[in-house]
């Protein structure tokens, strides 16, 4: 009778891995910890190849001086390693810039010194209760150094949104819902916290009255096709400055959307992937966009003869006179001043996107088209923001039949007219 196999032993600092009566496989060792001290951690699988793969990542981590956060890390020091090791790396650079904030600012001052693997939804939920009700001048300490308000005992009651509420939320989900996925947690108790959902954002779109007046007021404009473009098309301001003329067909009469101009803060100004992989298209040109760009085409060339050996050539559809990129700020800068000239009715840039939107709606434009050309990555976004013109659509609709069900002064009893139900 031969004697069974033994396994081979596992090298010292490779942690140990052994079966649990539950029938999954649990593999243990020592790491470097948020805190700079040597931690054990347990890591589990289904097979005892995957529990010793996960073992050996996080050890693999650790010896390149990456500290790995577990369950018995505080929310702290787990929400600065998941930014610093996770989340750089899956969100965009002005994203990750606002989760670094919203962790900085609220979450470590609330919720920083508890123990991940005790968190409870009760902890969760009123700390975000205690957001929405708290001072944050008073929280922050914000008028300490300006001696006013808060800091005279004079409270402002400044208190965060409900949007500012739910996003800090759903940062910490993000976080906890990582740490279920490592199986470092069984649960993420954030997720059972229901937050009341914030207002949409009420903005206030163009008529079709002001629309024609603001074209018209474009003409004069050194960036009339940029405008023009925006309200046509419904175009991001992004994707209105990341476009390249390779980007154009001028004959077919199309534009490929597949990058956008971004202010980043280590990169300045950047180009950067579109908003969403469905942002990436293709759409169709009008023919008063194509004659617009043709003419800012023939500009554009008169400015780089004028430039000379000054000029930087980028390549880009819209930029300075000197052929420099348009920062997205000075844009928007430029655009408020634009409206104050022409005595048009403030609005945000991102409005004309608005616009565009429910104009193509007003004029029965089917909710599929529309969102493909906006870019939306499902279809419910485009009817969630566009709810409230789709409603007054079926108010108008529902007025229409309600006018063709009315008895009419000259045969209040006769048949109904015949008509053909498509």
């Amino acid at each position: 009778m031969t004697a069974p196999k033994r396994k081979k032993a596992r090298a010292n600092g490779e942690g140990t891995i052994y079966q649990r009566k539950d029938g999954r496989w649990e593999a243990a060792g020592y790491v470097l910890a948020a805190n700079g001290t040597s931690k054990r951690v347990r890591v589990y699988g289904t097979t005892r190849k995957q529990a010793a793969d996960k073992l050996a990542e996080k050890i693999a981590d650790s010896n390149r001086g990456l500290p790995v956060a577990t369950a018995d890390s505080t929310v702290g020091d787990y929400l600065t390693h998941w930014l610093g090791s996770v989340a750089v790396h899956r969100l965009r650079e002005n994203t990750h810039t606002r989760y670094a904030s919203c962790v900085r600012l609220h979450l470590i001052p609330g919720l920083g010194t508890k123990k991940v693997a005790r968190l409870t939804a009760k902890d969760v939920r009123t700390f975000l209760d205690r957001l929405r009700t708290t001072c944050q001048c008073c929280t922050q300490v914000l008028d300490a150094q300006r001696k006013r308000c808060c800091a005279v005992g004079e409270c402002c009651q400044k208190r965060l949104s409900a949007l500012t509420v739910t996003h800090v939320h759903s940062v910490l989900k993000s976080a906890l819902e990582h740490a279920v996925r490592e199986d470092e947690l069984p649960r993420s108790v954030a997720r059972n916290v229901k937050t009341t959902a914030p207002r949409p954002r009420h903005f206030q779109p163009l008529t079709a009255t002001e629309a024609r007046q603001f074209l018209d007021a474009a003409c004069g404009d050194r960036l009339h096709a940029l405008y023009e473009l925006a309200l046509r098309t419904g175009l991001r301001k992004g994707e209105l400055l990341g476009l390249h003329w390779e980007d154009l067909d001028l004959n077919t009469g199309t534009a490929t959307i597949c990058r956008s101009l971004q202010r980043t803060r280590t990169g300045g100004l950047t180009h950067l992937p579109t908003k969403t992989r469905a942002s990436e298209r293709r759409i169709a040109l009008s023919t008063e966009c194509l004659h617009s760009l043709k003419e800012h085409k023939q500009q554009q060339d008169k400015e780089r003869e004028t430039a000379g050996s000054a000029w930087q050539d980028s390549g880009l559809v819209f930029t300075t006179p000197m052929g420099r990129p348009l920062d997205p700020a000075n844009l928007t800068r430029r655009f408020r001043s634009f409206l104050d000239r022409a005595g048009l009715r403030r609005i945000r840039f991102h409005d004309l996107r608005h616009s565009t939107a429910t104009l193509l709606l007003e004029q029965g434009v089917d909710l599929v088209v529309l969102k493909e050309l906006l870019g939306h990555a499902h279809i419910g976004v485009t009817a969630g923001v566009y709810a409230h013109v789709r409603l007054r659509l079926q108010r108008q609709a529902i007025d229409t039949l309600g006018n063709a069900l009315s008895p009419t002064d000259n045969d209040p009893d006769g048949p109904p007219s015949e008509a053909v139900v498509r």
